[in-house]
Parts: C-alpha cells; structure tokens; sequence
C-alpha cells in the first residue's frame, strides 16, 4: 500500500481546507468540494458533516478515487474507510479537529465531531 511521504504529510495536515473531487463511473472527476482535512500520525482524515448521506461523500462511494489538492500538493488518491470499530482513531480524529479548527467554535466543529461524521470518515490513501 502506498504512504505519504513526510513532506506530503505535513503540507496536507497543516493545510486550512483540501478540495476533494471523486470519480465518477467512467472516471472523469466530480467538481472538487472544500472540506476540511486532518493528520493523525501518518494518516490524513475528511469527514462529511451530512453523514453518509451528504453528495460529497456518496460520490466517493461510487469508485473510491478520487483528485485532491491541498496546499500546493496535488494527489490521485483512494477513499479508504476509517475503520468505525477503532474508537480510539476515531477519539484522536475528534481531537485534532477540534484543535486544527478551534477558531470556528464548537458549534461548527460539532458538525464533524458527532457519530454520523464519524461513520463518514474516510482515509486518503495516495495512489502511486
């Protein structure tokens, strides 16, 4: 499986918004979406505030790829599950958006930090 690499990592997690745009069946990119991002030790990590019935995140369901492009860095990458039974991912995830994002309050971070956020969260894993 492919990693990001440290550089990548960093431009990335430290990166305000990431715009995401999945493939579609025939595999021509959806318009990108601007949605916040999060690292969690050599993971990056985007949640759908709608859950999983939010139109960003079933459209990353269609194929599971997908283009994003972040702080100057720009991937193809594979929408991989968070994993709903790791917990203890999920409690770091919570974390880091809520320190990353603090700024905005906890009325708008609650929008990502609630269980149907955390049933929709995907890890970016790069294509290589």
């Amino acid at each position: 499986m492919a990693t990001w690499t440290g550089d990548e990592l960093s431009t990335i997690g430290y990166a305000e918004e990431l715009e995401l745009a999945s493939r579609r069946d025939d595999g021509t990119l959806r318009p990108p979406v601007t949605i916040w991002v999060v690292r969690v030790g050599d993971e990056l990590y985007v949640r759908c505030m709608n859950g999983r019935s939010g139109a960003w995140y079933r459209g990353t369901q269609t194929r599971r790829q997908g283009r994003i492009s972040a702080g100057g860095v720009e991937a193809d990458v594979t929408f991989a599950d968070a994993g709903p039974a790791d917990a203890a991912v999920h409690d770091q995830i919570d974390e880091v958006y809520r320190t990353k994002y603090r700024r905005y309050g906890a009325n708008i971070i609650d929008g990502v930090v609630n269980p149907g956020s955390r049933d929709a969260t995907i890890r970016l894993v790069p294509e290589r």
